[in-house]
């Protein structure tokens, strides 16, 4: 008896992989507008860059050990690294190193988190310089 798969196989739209790189682009060049013009500081930049980086580096020691049979990173640690501003990470994290794209639940997570931390900026960029 042959069993069914544990996911079903996605269907391959490099477009909107396109599009959300693009618009991660977008997003680091409207940051760096609110730089430019004084409605948030510089580090602003720096610890979006930071945290992806970190965040990238957790997916792919998390992959590490998904292969290996090891320990495994909290799915809430990665959520939370996301929401700190890791997000462009994660997103590239996932698509190069192919982690966590199968689960929808952890899909949806991430995509809420992506909304807070976005809103929270603009909510920054707005209180202390609107």
């Amino acid at each position: 008896m042959i069993s069914e798969p544990r996911y079903k196989p996605q269907k391959s739209r490099p477009w909107v992989k396109i599009f959300i790189s693009f618009s991660i682009l977008i997003f680091f060049i409207w940051i760096g507008g609110f730089v430019f013009t004084g409605r948030l500081s510089q580090i602003i930049i720096g610890i979006y860059l930071v945290i992806s980086c970190t965040t990238f580096i957790t997916y792919a020691i998390d992959k590490s050990a998904a292969k290996k049979g090891r320990w495994r990173t909290k799915e809430s640690t990665l959520h939370l690294l996301s929401l700190a501003g890791g997000w462009p990470g994660a997103y590239f994290a996932q698509n190069i190193l192919r982690h966590k794209l199968r689960k929808k639940p952890f899909k949806v997570v991430y995509w809420i988190t992506v909304l807070l931390n976005v809103s929270g900026i603009l909510w920054l960029a707005d209180k202390y310089c609107g």
